[in-house]
């Protein structure tokens, strides 16, 4: 295991360079620090799953670097949706949604979902825009354990068993994201989290009213400035 913090020289490019060639790399997000891999390297997520002891039916989530890269995971984002992701992201929301064939089967849940967020971290944000624009990442921790705040928090067996940490101090947010999905025309909290359920409830419901008062031309993002 290296470790490296973000003020040495080309600390970053390598914590790239060993993403794109199969390592995990732990480092800072907008909630908690993450352990993350490339979805080019199904072995590396395998290990992630040793690593972490985690359970195979927990498929790990991914960040990707802007909305304009949910192509790359899915094929199809109800407008909805992704209008009410608008009012939160960049922020800690992960949306479920359905997943492309070809993504590996470590991210990809029984009932064929992704779960996606754009994180609110510019070096979550740069690994995964170098990385393809999305990558898998779960929090730094063993299963079972709190997420890790920094660095020093994190397990040493599993610290150990990492390529890279990047130092990048403590993660601000300190709570996992909140996790949601369109049932029919409603929005179900599958986690609470870093966002209170109610509040995305209620700007779920404010875009509903906004959509049915201007023919479907409001967004949710004026849906949430306004609540």
């Amino acid at each position: 295991m290296k470790l490296l913090t973000l003020e040495e020289p080309r600390a970053l490019e390598q914590a790239i360079s060993v993403m794109q060639h199969g390592g995990i790399v732990a480092f800072p997000t907008d909630t908690v620090y993450g352990i993350g891999a490339s979805l080019a390297h199904p072995e590396a997520l395998e290990r992630i799953f040793e690593i972490k002891g985690r359970d195979r039916d927990r498929t790990l989530p991914l960040l990707v670097a802007s909305p304009a890269d949910l192509d790359k995971v899915t094929e199809h984002v109800e407008p909805e949706l992704l209008r009410l992701a608008s009012a939160f992201w960049p922020g800690p929301l992960t949306i479920a949604l359905p997943a492309r064939e070809s993504l590996p089967t470590h991210v990809v849940a029984a009932d064929h979902t992704v779960g996606v967020r754009v994180p609110n971290h510019s070096v979550a944000l740069i690994l995964a825009k170098r990385c393809g624009g999305a990558i898998a990442v779960t929090s730094a921790n063993l299963s079972g354990q709190s997420p890790a705040r920094r660095p020093e928090e994190i397990d040493p067996a599993l610290a150990e068993s990492l390529d890279l940490i990047l130092d990048g101090g403590i993660a601000r947010g300190g709570l996992a994201s909140t996790v949601i999905r369109l049932e029919g025309a409603t929005i179900s909290i599958v986690r609470e989290g870093a966002i209170p359920g109610s509040a995305i409830e209620a700007a779920w419901r404010q875009m509903q009213l906004g959509s049915s008062r201007d023919g479907g031309q409001g967004s949710a993002a004026d849906s949430a400035r306004t609540g």
